[in-house]
């Protein structure tokens, strides 16, 4: 059974840091292409941050470039994203996704709120 699990989403102030975790369980996490997207409320799903397999490239947005940092740990099947200097329009719910070809799975999400 695929599982993803988000953790780490809450309220913080503007200038504040926050950590994403992901959890992976049921498939080969390692080969997977590991993204977090959100999606904040009225707007589509938006791609924040991609990490490829062996965690030595990731790609960013210019909204994010600078502010979040994505990893992993192939060895612990997890997924994290730090994010930095928040702004209230980072407000959003947090979707961890794994990718391999035409497969893609997703987790539950997590609310992450800045305050201003």
């Amino acid at each position: 059974q695929v599982q993803l699990v988000e953790s780490g989403g809450g309220l913080v102030q503007a200038g504040g840091s926050l950590r994403l975790s992901c959890a992976a369980s049921g498939f080969t996490f390692s080969v997977y292409v590991m993204s977090w997207y959100r999606q904040a409320p009225g707007k589509e799903r938006e791609l924040v941050a991609t990490i490829f397999t062996t965690g030595s490239t990731s790609n960013y947005p210019e909204s994010v470039k600078g502010r979040f940092t994505i990893s992993r740990d192939n060895a612990k099947n997890t997924v994290t994203l730090q994010m930095n200097s928040l702004k209230p329009e980072d407000t959003a719910v947090y979707y961890c996704n794994a990718r391999l070809g035409g497969r893609q799975y997703w987790g539950q999400g997590t609310q992450v709120t800045v305050s201003s």
